[in-house]
Order: C-alpha cells, then structure tokens, then sequence
C-alpha cells in the first residue's frame, strides 16, 4: 500500500492545526498553555489491571490475545459504542474514567478543555512511539509538539460503496462525479419508488464534514492571532445545495441512522443501491449483510468535476485518560495494540479498522482482494483516496459543539424545517459564539 505519502503531506496541515489549538487557549488545569505536566512513569510491583473503552467490533478478542501474552498486566474493556463521548464525559466528571479510552481526532481539542488526558511524554516508550506512526496522525495526538495524550489508531479516507447487481439491473454505470451519481439516483427512482440511491443522516456531522472536507471547504483556519471560521463557505453550501436536491426529490432517505438495524434492514431489502462511507466500514455489510457477498464493489468517491480530491471521515486515537495511576503499563499496552502487526492485523480483520501505524500499512490484507467484495482489492481504492485528501483541512477548537449544532439544524432540515444551506449558517454563528464564550479570538473568515 502506497498511502504513507499522503499521510506524510497532511503532516504540516494538522501540525498547524494542533500548534494553534495551543494557542487558542483551550484550558485545562496545569500549565498556561492548556497542557500538563507529565506523569510518573514508575512501572508498578506487582500485576497490573487497566480499563480499556472503545467502540470497535472484535476488540474483546484483540485483548484476549493480549490478556494471554501478559498475565501481569491484563485488561478489561469496555464497549462504549451507544454513547461513546456522553460515557466518557460523564466517567470524567465522576473521576471514573478509564486508563485508555477511544477518541477521534476530531474530538481531541473538546475533550483536552475538559482536562481529559494525562501527558505520557515521561515514558520513554511513549515518546520514542512517534516514528512509527504516520506523522499526521501523531502530531494531533500531541498538541503542537508538546506532551504525549494519545496514540493514534486508524484514519478513515473515503469512498463509495455499490451495489453491482443494483445498477447492472438498471443499465446505469458507475457514476464517477457527483452530477452522475444525481441523475443515476434519479433514473432509479422512476423505475422503483421503493429504491433510493443512498441514505443521508442528519445526524452524522463527522459524515458531513467529510463530504465538506472532499469539496475543499476550509471550515477553519488560523491567521493574525485569530481563528478564521468559515464553515458556511462557498464550497460548504455547494454541497450542502447539492444534498437538499437529493432529498427533496426523494432520491435519497433521511429516516435512518448510520448502522443501525434499520438501515441494515433496508439494504437486505434492496432498497438501497450505494453507500458514501469510509475504510473502515467494509466490516460493517460483510459481517451485517453476508447474504449480499459478492453483490458489493468500492470505487472511488464521486468527484466534483474533474477534480479528484477525497475525503476522510473518522479514524480514532487511544488516549491516556487522566487520573490513570498506571501510565507505563498503559504506554505498554497502547503501544501494542496500535503497532503491533498481529494486533493490526486481527483490528482490521475483526473490526475493519484501517491503521494509522506505519507497520499497519504494510498487512498482507490489505494487499490482497478480500472475498466478499469479489475479491476485489478495496483497499487500492482507500489507499488513492487517501492520497487525494485536502491537507489543508483543520478542524476548530470547539469542533463537538459545532457538531451538535449542525446536526440539530440538518435534522430540522431534514424534516421541512428549513434547509442544510441554512444548517450551515446556524452551525457558523454556533462556532463564532462558542469560541467567544471560550475567551478564544475568532472572527468570520473571507
């Protein structure tokens, strides 16, 4: 797999991003700066338990293989999938939270002004970690250069996943830009009522953001001291302009959510012809959907015009969550689990996880064509996509409360009430005032 370049470009964007995070004054008790002091990492005298949170499928068997190897240093998860950062929040409020615990990238900055993580930098283990992971991924892990919070874990670039058989029925090719992909769900929907093209959730902001990210919408950036925020830029409103067409032509649904049973259960109805997802949900309708083995391909995402740029859409860290009083046991075990290749391998294999470790990046897996897509090799297709990233895309200091704004507005949009174009404007105004009430220098961007 070729996709260690593109990480490698992504590197200056997201150290940017991370550097002035710093500076935007994201609080939490220890140095000015929003970071803190690094703790001991004395290792401890007898056997050692950890508390492990994270939401990806097959886990428990990647931790039992660990639990077997290190019988003094065990560790018992925790699946947090229904609500993963309410549970974490929550956990941290009540100073229960676990040594380790998942966290995408995206909420790295909202979690560290809850004081959430503890710096593992005193660990020689954690610090020397850096050359193998995809330097992208571990500058956000480190807020511009300083401290060690977390580990990265998997990215998640993006492409479209098809029903073959679907469009073979209909006489439509596979569409490679976003006009095709409209008038392909439009002719389908004449012939079937019952068919849409796609779902659209208005629930999954990270979703969004995604479509956002492959437009090139600078949501964020950071110039003369001040946060630049345009997240109802042109290129924003383009693709939300173009999604409301779908949905107002009925060509796309709004009723469900992203894997949930209903939405399983509309795909095994042939309701459903194709999905925008990311690398790491090709498990998802091979261990949901087994009966439709062979009937599902990946392609590259519709493009905008000729342009080819993609997105991405999650990918996850794991943390060291603060109040943790075993840091080198923990840095022991992250390490493992995320650089390890037999770990690696089981992650992607059980839970479709696509890694951000350098070593990852060379599994026999994910060179090979894997049987339920027809033994076609997928992850060619996530390794171009990942190469065709916009670098230049940052995400902002108060990105969960963004979030909830937007998909409160795109649900209202969603149901009549208005228009995700509009959702946009409500989420930019939510960002602006969340950042004033945070004393952090923003103003709207050009």
């Amino acid at each position: 797999m070729r996709n260690t370049a593109s990480r490698v470009r992504l590197a200056a964007a997201v150290t940017a991003v991370a550097s002035i995070a710093v500076l935007a004054g994201c609080s939490s008790s220890g140095h000015s700066d929003g970071t803190s002091a690094a703790a001991s990492c004395a290792p401890a005298k007898g056997k050692v338990t950890l508390q492990y949170w994270n939401t990806v499928p097959g886990m428990d068997k990647v931790v039992a293989l660990w639990n077997q190897q290190n019988p003094n240093i065990q560790v018992q998860m925790k699946n947090i999938s229904n609500d993963q950062y309410g549970t974490i929040s929550n956990a941290l409020k009540a100073g229960t939270a676990p040594d380790l615990a998942q966290v995408g990238y995206d909420e790295l900055p909202n979690l560290r002004t809850q004081n959430a993580f503890v710096d593992a930098s005193a660990c020689d283990a954690a610090t020397a970690a850096k050359s193998k992971f995809v330097p992208w991924t571990w500058s956000q892990t480190s807020f511009g250069g300083t401290g060690v919070f977390a580990f990265p874990q998997d990215t998640g670039p993006m492409a479209l996943y098809v029903r073959s058989d679907i469009f073979a029925k209909y006489h439509l090719p596979v569409p490679k830009t976003w006009d095709e992909y409209a008038a392909d769900a439009q002719k389908m929907h004449a012939a079937d009522k019952n068919l849409t093209m796609t779902f659209f959730d208005p629930n999954n902001a990270e979703w969004f953001n995604g479509l956002l990210w492959q437009n090139s919408a600078k949501m964020y950036a950071y110039s003369n001291d001040k946060w630049q925020v345009s997240v109802d830029s042109a290129q924003s409103k383009q693709v939300a302009d173009y999604w409301q067409k779908l949905i107002d032509a009925k060509t796309v649904r709004t009723d469900l959510a992203n894997g949930s049973t209903q939405m399983y259960a509309a795909y095994q109805k042939d309701q459903i012809a194709s999905y925008v997802g990311a690398a790491w949900g090709y498990s998802m309708f091979r261990d949901n959907l087994p009966s439709q083995a062979g009937k599902w391909s990946i392609v590259p995402m519709p493009t905008w015009g000729t342009n080819a740029a993609s997105g991405d859409w999650g990918g996850s860290t794991v943390a060291f969550m603060k109040g943790s009083t075993h840091l080198y046991e923990s840095v022991k075990f992250n390490s493992w689990l995320n650089t390890d290749p037999q770990a690696l391998a089981l992650e992607n294999k059980l839970g479709g996880l696509y890694p951000a470790a350098t070593a990852g990046l060379q599994l026999p897996s994910l060179s090979q064509g894997v049987p339920y897509y027809n033994n076609e090799k997928i992850f060619d297709v996530f390794a171009e996509s990942s190469r065709n990233i916009d670098t230049s895309f940052a995400w902002g200091p108060t990105q969960k409360t963004v979030n909830l704004s937007l998909q409160d507005a795109m649900a209202k949009a969603a149901a009549g009430n208005g228009t995700l174009t509009g959702a946009l404007s409500t989420s930019q105004a939510t960002a602006l005032k969340s950042m004033k009430d945070l004393a952090i220098p923003a103003e709207a961007g050009k």
